[in-house]
């Protein structure tokens, strides 16, 4: 009687279970279906697996398993678990990648950087805890004052932050951009475990709005994103901030603006009508970020979406505005004057491909004089820290690790001068 209804089932966490294990490159227009399913499939996998699981049972109580059609359900059930286990290993193993950055980038003894009281907060292990809720973010000891203007453009110039309830004084603070391909996102939507999680630590959590394109047109982005960052060394205070230490961070388009930030610090042009601020950076962490809007090396290959939707952005084509296209790419402004950078980015990353990654911190170490950390997580699709998830939790605290080491070696720079 369900025989069809099982088998449709079972097709379908088949196809994404392959997603999850698979990566997905040059498939045009195929592209975004192919990066929710896997993403869905990657980041939920322990869910994904109990209702594989979940089918299996149901097979076995209700279905006829003679027929060839149940048999075959079964197989596909069956090597859909064996690939999301391999998703789920990935997973755990991805506290060890963590580790592996932070001491190839900043030494084996980074730890002792950070002051013992501090020190004692952070962890390098996981609990189920936090992790089986994967859309619940709130966390006691958090408060949040939401849609704070910092602009003159409406909603898209406003903010939400996140800080401790017991307030204190000169917390340093995180500063997230939020991703969307320049077209879309909300500063309520994006890296909410990162949010709750450091304010938990201490921090004071900034979280921004800024115009969108079709409406803006780059450098607009950067602009707010610029205007931001003055709004917050002025005001931040009030809500027990350091104005003097602002680390960003932001995942794919918001990675994009958080290193073009970091490296652009008190770009004139980029500051109309405030060109004297200071838009300096002290660290920043981008994930999944756009780093070549050029192309220059061909990594990315033709996928049928970039220029479409560049060229929304940029309302203007590369080969008409090739200064333009070169600007607005973090990896024309490397050099000796970056900050700290922790660069993370997923082997099966769809929307921006883990080459891309590697060049920019090849480029950026090569010219940078400060620690440059590099994480490459295995089987980590686009927007993986979304929502919990074991992996997410790993990068939670690697993030709170790296975060704290650059606050502490810039505390430790300040007493050298």
């Amino acid at each position: 009687m369900f025989e069809g209804l099982f088998l449709s089932v079972a097709i379908v966490l088949a196809l994404g279970s392959y997603t999850a294990v698979v990566r997905g490159r040059s498939l045009g227009w195929f592209v975004p279906l192919w990066f929710l399913v896997s993403l869905a499939a990657t980041e939920l996998a322990p869910w994904l697996l109990a209702t594989i699981l979940s089918t299996a049972l149901a097979m076995a109580l209700f279905a006829d398993l003679s027929l060839a059609s149940m048999q075959f359900a079964l197989a596909l059930l069956l090597g859909s678990a064996l690939a999301i286990l391999k998703v789920l290993l990935a997973h755990f193993e991805t506290g060890r990648s963590f580790e592996r950055a932070l001491k190839t980038g900043l030494g084996e003894n980074f730890e002792q950087s950070i002051p013992i009281e501090r020190r004692r907060q952070l962890s390098h292990q996981i609990s189920a805890e936090g992790w089986s809720h994967p859309v619940t973010f709130t966390r006691p000891g958090v408060r949040l004052e939401r849609d704070i203007a910092y602009g003159d453009a409406g909603k898209r110039n406003l903010l939400d932050i996140y800080r401790p309830i017991v307030a204190g004084e000169n917390c340093p603070v995180l500063l997230q951009i939020h991703g969307g391909a320049w077209l879309f996102g909300h500063k309520a939507e994006q890296a909410l475990p990162l949010l709750h999680h450091m304010a938990g630590l201490g921090w004071v959590c900034v979280s921004i709005n800024y115009r969108l394109s079709p409406a803006a047109t780059f450098p607009d982005h950067i602009v707010d994103v610029k205007k931001a960052i003055v709004w917050v060394r002025e005001n931040i205070a009030q809500w027990g901030g350091d104005p003097r230490f602002i680390a960003v961070t932001g995942g794919s388009a918001g990675g994009h603006l958080a290193s073009l930030a970091a490296l652009s610090q008190n770009h004139k042009p980029w500051q109309p009508g405030f060109e004297d601020k200071d838009t300096s950076i002290q660290a920043a962490m981008p994930l999944y970020g756009a780093y070549d809007l050029c192309d220059r090396y061909n990594i990315r290959h033709y996928t049928g979406i970039d220029n479409p939707v560049l060229e929304r952005v940029m309302k203007t084509t590369q080969a008409q505005a090739p200064e333009l296209y070169d600007s607005a790419s973090p990896i024309t402004w490397v050099s000796d004057k970056a900050p700290p950078f922790f660069v993370i980015q997923g082997t099966h990353d769809t929307l921006v491909w883990v080459e891309e990654a590697r060049r920019f911190v090849a480029e950026l170490s090569a010219a940078s004089s400060a620690e440059i950390v590099y994480a490459e997580l295995n089987g980590a699709q686009h927007s993986f820290d979304t929502v919990h998830s074991p992996r997410t939790a790993h990068f939670m605290n690697a993030a709170a690790w790296w975060l704290e080491w650059s606050r502490a070696n810039w505390l430790e720079a300040q007493s050298v001068d």
